[in-house]
């Protein structure tokens, strides 16, 4: 890339709802209505289960089953079909203006998958990608992909499993594809990989893949009690 790299806020969430993170997601989209104010949000979430974007919705009794479980359930208008969040999971959302970067979603999509496997291999696993969307370790999906591109504002993002609860995905079928497995970072090194120690792994495959500069943000909780403090 020419010329000065974009600069990136990075919010560091910690555990929120999927509908705060939606709320929050679209506060960040309308920054970028007066200008680039690129974000990367990382958060975890309590247990839930979204479904993206397809032909006809999901069968009601079928999404009652899961809510049973006592995750929570949300349709959204990422790409994909349905999958799982959970504590143990370190979600990204990047909010950023393709235009400083590269008008392309499919670009995009490449980058942030060449973003995890850069992850996998600071801790020794060969994931590779596969004619489905996401990162793979063999047949099983280590890292979910889904995104929304509105006006080349992005949102939504990518689920890498560190340390999370596999057992939840066992009750639906991940991304809609059968005969697919799901793994973590703890699962394929035997080991406990927290959240914690992936993020700055995740942050330095960033950088280096989007070509960016990435600078620590102020969470909205934080701005708000600024702004109050100022008045």
């Amino acid at each position: 890339m020419q010329g000065v790299r974009p600069v990136v806020e990075v919010v560091r969430l910690g555990l929120v709802t999927y509908q705060e993170a939606l709320r929050l997601q679209q506060v960040y989209v309308n920054r970028h209505q007066s200008g680039p104010a690129h974000a990367l949000l990382l958060c975890q979430h309590p247990p839930v289960y979204t479904t993206g974007i397809r032909h006809k919705p999901y069968p009601t009794p079928m999404l009652d089953r899961l809510s049973l479980l006592g995750a929570d359930i949300h349709r959204t208008n990422r790409g994909g079909l349905i999958t799982f969040h959970g504590p143990g999971q370190l979600v990204c959302y990047p909010v950023l203006n393709l235009g400083s970067f590269k008008k392309s979603v499919r670009w995009y999509v490449c980058e942030l998958e060449k973003t995890i496997i850069s992850v996998c291999s600071r801790f020794g696993i060969e994931a590779s990608t596969s004619p489905h969307t996401g990162v793979w370790v063999g047949d099983n999906k280590i890292c979910a992909i889904g995104i929304h591109c509105g006006r080349y504002i992005t949102s939504h993002g990518l689920a890498l499993n560190c340390n999370t609860d596999m057992s939840w995905f066992s009750h639906i079928v991940p991304c809609g594809i059968e005969g697919k497995g799901v793994t973590s970072l703890s699962a394929e090194l035997q080991r406990d990989i927290s959240v914690e120690e992936t993020i700055p792994h995740l942050l330095d495959a960033f950088r280096e893949h989007f070509s960016c500069q990435l600078t620590d943000g102020q969470t909205p909780e934080t701005e708000k009690d600024n702004r109050g403090s100022s008045a």
